[in-house]
This record gives C-alpha cells, structure tokens and sequence, in this order.
C-alpha cells in the first residue's frame, strides 16, 4: 500500500484527558501541514498509551506488538509513543522498546508542540529517540480544531492531582497539579464553540482541584456559561473531597443551565478502613450527607460513581459496607475495577486478596447494579424538553442525544446531528430513555 507523505494517524487509549491530548497533537500537526490519515497510509503513526488499568496496559502491549510484527519491515513507517504508560516507573522505557524495537520517538506528555520537531527530527535518519519536557505547559493555550460534523469538544483545565493514592500510577506519569490560565480555557472553548461545537467536556485527572490565581471551578464554569452559545457543559471526575470543602460550590455550579446536571465522583470504597488503606482523604459519613443534599436540591441529577473491588486487605464485611453504599446511593451510572497492583504503587506491596474473590466480588456489585437500574428511570416518563442530537441511534431512522441530565435518551423519528429538539419521553428500559418530538 502507498504511504502518504507528511501523514500521520493517532490511535488513542485510555481517559478523556488523553483524549484532549491527541486532539492537541492532531491540531499542531494539522496547522504545520500534516494530513491525517489511516494507519496503513500514514507516514507517522502515534500511539496515546494509557496506565491506569492492568487490562488496558495488556491491550497496548498486545497492540504494540501487533504493530512490530506487521511493519519491521516497512522503513518508510515511524512510531510514536505517547502517553502515560512510558512513564509511569523508570524501567517501562525498556518495557516499550522490547515491544517495539523500531520505534522512532517516545514522547512525554508535555512535549505535544514539539511534534512537529520531532517528525523532522526523524526525517533526519534518527531513531528510538527519547524526549522528556523540562516544564509542564499550559494545554488549554492549544486551540484545538475539530473536523466538520464534529459536536463534542474537550479542554484540557489542569494536568496531575494533589492526592497520593497507594493504588495510582498515573501520578507517576502527569506529575504535580498544573492550572491553566482560564482565559486561555475560556478562549478555547469559544474557539471550539465557534465550529459548531454543542457539547463541551472539562477535563483534568482531578477537576475538583483547579484553582489559578483565586479564580476557582466555580468561576471558570461561569465565565464559560456566559459565552453566548447554545451547548451543554459537561464538568468532568470531581474528588469526593470537594463535597465535603467546596459543597457551595457545586450546588452553584448545577443552577446554571448550560451544565449537565452529571456528577462523576469515585468513591472507591464503601469502607473507611480500605479507603484509609487507599490513602482517600475522605470517610463515607463525611459525604454521605452531601450527597442526601445533592439529590434533594437536584433530585433528576445524573450520579456516577467508581469501586475498585478486592483492594488489598478488602474484607468481606469491608466489601458488603460498599454493598450497602450502592444499595442507598443508587448511581446512574457504576465504573466497577477488578483491583490489579500497577507499578509504581504503594499497593503493590500490600497483603493481596485472592483473585478469585475479586472477580466474585465484582460480578456480586455488577448484579446488584443491573437490578437496580430496573426502576431507576420511571420518573423520566411524561417529561417533554431540550435534548441534543449526538449520533445515530441502535435502531434505522433513530438518533442518540442527550438532556441536562446526561441521560441516554434514544430518539425517533431521526433528526440532524448537532440540533437541540423538544421531545418527551415515553418509555424507560433500564439506563435508557425513548423519546419523540414534540
């Protein structure tokens, strides 16, 4: 097959983060004159690694590997890895180079602008090159161009946390907490408005942690909801800590209309000891509270939440405390992890419970979560409204969109990409929600 000079294709795994990454590296190069193109054609060929999960670390071994063993051959092709896992301990540098031993660049996750460099660096005849930033930079300050149809936009708030969780490696990787300047946040998200962008999603591994110079989450949210633009906001994961210091926060953040009423917070654990263990600066009594208040004051508020199952030193009774949190919070939405140590980490040296418990366990909290869901959306049926029109539904001649809730609502008959419509509701299985127009 042909190679297309001055091409290049991203493949990209892992969180929301990374992907505001690979849209960065996808606008630089575009600006510099780069075309994207597929993974057969493409001259560069970069791929985004995620860390965060044993699974998915597999996955990119296996696809590295895969990507080895299909093009040694072709010299003409040069790989780029990026991401988290290079980085996530010393020795996984080695770990990408047994993988693939014809890479061209490893690449760190502050040296997005250097692509470009980087490419004619390897023009050059240079190769298994190894590139570490010497600062953190400010990713929303990249205005990011999307290609036409386009609805979903990300920016980038922050970079790295504050927390020091015994079972996270990503720490490793994104380093100490970065704030963008939110002047260049709030020019981003006009920019992307601009191309007819109707859905923003902030993201950063901790949003709840953003604070620049005093301007808090709280004031970045308002100055983007005023941009005179028809879209939804979307703020992304929020440490349960910031129900307990910055509860006036939130509950002014879902007054404002633009922002989805959509709450991701990971718990962990419904289990002081483990989440002590875990290093999570935070009791179950400390938010549950909050959390009682958040569903009064916004009682169609959209809850997701994350467990990690089998923790190390995870009882049964600690296992059936979190049993009974997900019983009482009942969440829309439930990420449930299988624990699996990551390098790196404190956990790894800790007492490991039997995997098979763990799989036992999770397949218990998932059961439990799918019979939940049964009657969890029956007060949606009768409500007629605004949803926005993301894609094609499962169905010929239906449409998948969205309320203020972050909903799952499946509409027919089609309407165009993009559009906000008034529809209602008229029937619920499950997490799913059906509509018509009205």
């Amino acid at each position: 097959m042909s190679m297309e000079k001055n091409s290049f294709y991203i493949e990209t795994y892992g969180c929301v983060s990374n992907k505001a990454d690979s849209y960065i590296i996808s606008s630089v190069l575009s600006k510099s004159g780069y075309i994207s193109s597929t993974i057969e054609e493409a001259e560069f060929v970069i791929i985004n690694t995620c860390a965060v999960k044993q699974q998915t670390e597999n996955k990119i071994k296996s696809r590295l590997n895969e990507l080895y063993n299909r093009f040694k051959n072709d010299t003409n092709k040069h790989f780029i890895i990026a991401g988290c896992l290079p980085h996530i301990e010393p020795r996984y540098l080695d770990v990408i180079k047994n993988l693939i031993p014809n890479f061209s660049a490893i690449i760190d996750l502050d040296n997005l602008s250097d692509v470009p460099f980087i490419f004619d660096e390897i023009n050059s005849g240079k190769t298994n090159l190894i590139y570490n930033s010497k600062e953190s930079i400010d990713k929303s300050n990249f205005l990011i161009d999307h290609p036409k149809g386009k609805i979903t936009g990300i920016i980038p708030i922050s970079e790295g946390c504050l927390g020091s969780c015994t079972y996270c490696c990503v720490k490793n990787a994104r380093g100490k907490l970065n704030c963008y300047d939110p002047e260049n946040i709030v020019r981003n998200v006009e920019h992307q408005l601009k191309q007819n962008i109707k859905q923003i999603y902030l993201t950063s591994q901790d949003c709840s942690t953003y604070n620049y110079n005093n301007t808090r989450l709280q004031d970045l949210v308002q100055k983007i909801v005023a941009l005179n633009y028809d879209f939804f906001l979307r703020i992304g994961m929020l440490n349960p800590r910031f129900l307990i210091d910055k509860f006036s926060q939130l509950l002014q953040i879902f007054k404002y209309k633009k922002v989805y009423q959509f709450l991701h917070v990971p718990i962990q654990s419904g289990s002081d000891i483990v989440l002590a263990n875990m290093q999570r600066t935070y009791k179950i009594s400390d938010i549950e509270g909050k959390l009682k208040t958040l569903r009064q004051n916004y009682p169609l508020l959209t809850l997701s939440t994350d467990i990690i199952c089998g923790f190390p030193g995870e009882t049964e009774d600690d296992f059936q405390q979190t049993i009974d949190l997900i019983k009482w919070l009942k969440p829309e939405i439930l990420n449930i992890s299988k624990f699996t140590p990551r390098p790196g980490t404190k956990a790894k040296s800790m007492k490991q419970v039997d995997s098979r418990e763990i799989k036992e366990r999770s397949i218990r909290l998932s059961k439990l979560f799918r019979d939940s869901l049964i009657n969890i959306n029956e007060d949606w049926i009768g409500w007629e409204g605004k949803i926005l029109v993301l894609h094609e539904g499962s169905k010929p001649n239906q449409v998948f969109g969205r309320n203020f809730a972050y909903k799952n609502i499946f509409l027919d008959p089609k309407s165009p990409f993009g559009e906000f419509v008034s529809a209602q509701i008229y029937k619920v299985k499950g997490f799913n929600l059906y509509a018509k127009l009205v």
